[in-house]
C-alpha cells in the first residue's frame, strides 16, 4: 500500500470534510445522494425530517465542496460533487454495515 504524505493544509481540509459527513443526518444525505441527484423535498421525505433542518445540513455539505446544486424553476437539486465520495461511503458501508 502506498504512503500518503499530506501537508498541514491538506490534513486540515480532509478533516473538515470527514467531520462534515460524520453527522448521522448528513451521512444519510450523502448515502441518499450516492443513488443520484435529489430534490430538497425528496431528501426531506426519505430522511423523515423538516426542510429547514435538511437545508441547514445541505448548506454545510455544500460549503465543504462535497455537494453541487442546480436550480430548476422553484426546485433545487443536489448531487455529490465528486463521485469518489460515493465510493468512500460504499467502502465504509461494506466494512461497518454488515
Amino acid at each position: 500500500m502506498g504512503a500518503f504524505v499530506l501537508n498541514e493544509h491538506e490534513i486540515e481540509q480532509t478533516a473538515k470534510c470527514i467531520k462534515a459527513v460524520s453527522h448521522p443526518l448528513r451521512l444519510g444525505m450523502v448515502c441518499l445522494l450516492a443513488q443520484g441527484e435529489q430534490t430538497v423535498s425528496n431528501i426531506c421525505s426519505e430522511l423523515g425530517t423538516t426542510q429547514p433542518n435538511i437545508s441547514q445540513h445541505l448548506a454545510q455539505l455544500h460549503m465543504q465542496g462535497l455537494l453541487k446544486s442546480r436550480k430548476e424553476a422553484n426546485r433545487v437539486y443536489y448531487a455529490i460533487a465528486d463521485q469518489r465520495l460515493s465510493e468512500i461511503i460504499g467502502m465504509l458501508q461494506e466494512i461497518y454495515c454488515k
